[in-house]
């Protein structure tokens, strides 16, 4: 008897523009900050790119703290994103976890997600929204550091205690820096992982971010 499958809506349009969007900024933010850290390559340093650099830096890093604000409430608060939050479902079940595991081990097959996410999966993805609050928390306060006018001066009575709890500026930058490496070290483990997934599970990898759709087995065709 011929197999039929169902398409699920696994992630909503704005989740699948967001998770685009925040890509191409975090690469962009990546870029621009090793240049601001290490700017006077050469002996005849260009001033003007130096100022175009930090403008993007600035611009693209506001960006990224806009779609995560919203990114947040669409996870936490829409009907949209209740799929992903189905996925706790699985976070809480050590059966789950040990399925999953299993799999990633090569020693069984990939167990059926109530959610969008396995469970590693999920503690991935809320980690990587932690460091983007920290690198961007660290950001506003180099910000403030520089900006003493309008958004600077407006943030910086809330900054000014965030710096003095890392110790001071100079631990700021630092930290910024360590978080921009914890970024370089997840993505091309992100890639090999979502590309594995959908080579080795077709429907749960790369393709459901595209389309936003999984396909299942349909039981009641059965």
């Amino acid at each position: 008897m011929e197999t039929k499958y169902k398409s699920v809506l696994e992630f909503s349009k704005l989740t699948r523009i967001f998770h685009w969007i925040r890509a191409l900024a975090i690469f962009a933010l990546i870029a621009t900050g090793f240049y601001l850290a290490y700017p006077f390559l050469s002996a005849n340093p260009d001033y003007e790119i130096y100022s175009l650099s930090r403008i993007w830096h600035i611009s693209i890093g506001f960006l990224l703290i806009a779609i995560s604000i919203f990114r947040i409430y669409l996870f936490v608060f829409t009907k949209e994103c209740q799929m992903e939050r189905r996925s706790f479902l699985d976070l809480i079940n050590p059966i789950v976890w040990f399925q999953i595991l299993k799999t990633y081990l090569l020693l069984g097959g990939h167990p059926h997600n109530k959610g969008s996410y396995n469970p590693l999966q999920l503690v991935t993805y809320i980690a990587i929204m932690i460091l983007i609050i920290l690198i961007s928390l660290t950001g506003l306060i180099l910000y403030t550091h520089v900006y003493h006018q309008g958004l600077g001066g407006f943030l910086m009575p809330i900054m000014k205690p965030l710096e003095v709890l890392c110790g001071g500026i100079a631990n700021v930058r630092l930290i910024h820096h360590i978080l921009t490496w914890a970024f370089i070290i997840f993505i091309p483990i992100h890639i090999y992982m979502v590309s594995w997934n959908a080579v080795k599970f077709p429907g749960s990898g790369i393709d459901t971010i595209v389309s936003g759709l999984r396909f299942e087995k349909d039981e009641t065709n059965q």
